[in-house]
C-alpha cells in the first residue's frame, strides 16, 4: 500500500468519491467528484469499486513525495504532471517508488486531473461519504472539509492486484466551444421568448465565478416573466437565472435548495465535460429530453466498465 506526503499544496486538491446521499433534507449537499467519468477511469485502470476515493487536483499546484512504493493511476486533465524530472501523461496507471516525487503544474489541456490508487485513498467516511465539501467542513482526509495541506499523509487501502490501459481516445478535453445538453423543466415556460431563442441559440462564455458549488455563464441577460417562487430543492446540474440573467449552473457542492427560477438541468455526461472547462470556455446549451440524456448516461456507465482489458502490473 502506497504512503504519500504532501510537499507542496495549494489547498484546493481534496478527496472526492461518489459524494454523499439521503442527507439533503438536513440541508448537506452532496459533495463528490466534479469530472466523475474521469473518477471512475482512474478507478477502473486500477480494478477499485468506481467511486473509490481520489485525489481531485483543479489547476495543479500540488507535490507529492512516495514514502513507499505502490501505483497510481491518473486520469482528467492534462496538468504537465511530472515524476521525478519525467513528463507524465494522463490516462494510465504507474508505479511511484519510495522516495520519487510527483507534481502537478499549470494545466496544458482540462482543468481537473483525478489521482487513484488501488482501494481508494484511506479516510473514515462522514455520513455515507468520504467527498470533500470545504463550506460544509465535512469529509476529507481529516473530516473537516479541508483540502490537503502541507505535511498530509495519505495512505492507499489495499497493494495493487492489477492494472489496466485505457484506450487512446478515452480522455476528454474541451474545444473551441462545448455543448451541454440540458433536460428542459420547471421555470423554462415562463421566460420571454426572446430569452429562450438567445439562451439556446448563441454561445455563452464560462466566467471566472466559476467553483464547486456554481458555474456562471456570461451573456445577453435572460428575463423571466413569471410569479415569484418559493424556495425548493435543487438538483444536480440545475441551471438557475439570478435577477441580473446570467444563467448559473449549479454543481455537486451546490445549495440544496433555492428560489431563482430555472431553465432546466444540465445532464450528467454533460456536467463532467464542463467540470474540465476553464474561465473563458465559449459553451452552448443544447435542449434534449429525458430519455436521450437517459441513454446517454446507461452508453456512458456501460463504456466506462467495458473500456480495456486488464494487463499484468
Amino acid at each position: 500500500m502506497i504512503e504519500l506526503l504532501v510537499e507542496h499544496s495549494l489547498g484546493f486538491a481534496q478527496l472526492q468519491d461518489g459524494g454523499r446521499f439521503g442527507v439533503r433534507h438536513l440541508g448537506i449537499t452532496q459533495g463528490g467528484a466534479l469530472d466523475w467519468i474521469a473518477m471512475e477511469q482512474a478507478n477502473w485502470l486500477l480494478g477499485n469499486t468506481a467511486d473509490a476515493a481520489v485525489i481531485e487536483i483543479p489547476l495543479g499546484g500540488l507535490q507529492l513525495r512516495a514514502q513507499t512504493s505502490g501505483w497510481l493511476a491518473l486520469t482528467g486533465a492534462d496538468l504537465n504532471a511530472k515524476l521525478d524530472d519525467q513528463p507524465l501523461a494522463p490516462g494510465q496507471a504507474f508505479q511511484l517508488r519510495h522516495g520519487q516525487t510527483l507534481r502537478f503544474n499549470s494545466p496544458k489541456r482540462g482543468v481537473r486531473a483525478y489521482l487513484a490508487t488501488p482501494g481508494g485513498f484511506a479516510a473514515d467516511p462522514v455520513m455515507g461519504a468520504v467527498a470533500t465539501v470545504m463550506r460544509e467542513q465535512l469529509g476529507g482526509l481529516h473530516g473537516n472539509g479541508r483540502g490537503l495541506h502541507n505535511g498530509d499523509r495519505l495512505q492507499g487501502k489495499a497493494s495493487n492486484t492489477e492494472t489496466r490501459t485505457l484506450p487512446a481516445d478515452a480522455l476528454w478535453y474541451p474545444g473551441n466551444e462545448v455543448v451541454l445538453n440540458l433536460i428542459p423543466g420547471a421555470q423554462i415556460a415562463a421566460f420571454a421568448g426572446a430569452s429562450l431563442f438567445a439562451a439556446f441559440n448563441q454561445s455563452w462564455t464560462l466566467d471566472q465565478r466559476a467553483d464547486r458549488m456554481g458555474m456562471r455563464l456570461t451573456g445577453p441577460a435572460l428575463r423571466y416573466q413569471g410569479q415569484p417562487l418559493i424556495s425548493e430543492g435543487i438538483p444536480l446540474g440545475a441551471v438557475q437565472v439570478p435577477p441580473d440573467g446570467q444563467p448559473i449552473i449549479l454543481m455537486n457542492d451546490r445549495q440544496t435548495i433555492g428560489g431563482y427560477p430555472r431553465l432546466g438541468a444540465v445532464t450528467p455526461l454533460s456536467l463532467a465535460r464542463l467540470a474540465q472547462c476553464a474561465p473563458g470556455q465559449k459553451v452552448r446549451l443544447r435542449v434534449v429530453s429525458q430519455e436521450v440524456a437517459r441513454r446517454e448516461l446507461l452508453a456512458a456507465i456501460k463504456a466506462l466498465a467495458t473500456q480495456g482489458q486488464p494487463t499484468p502490473p
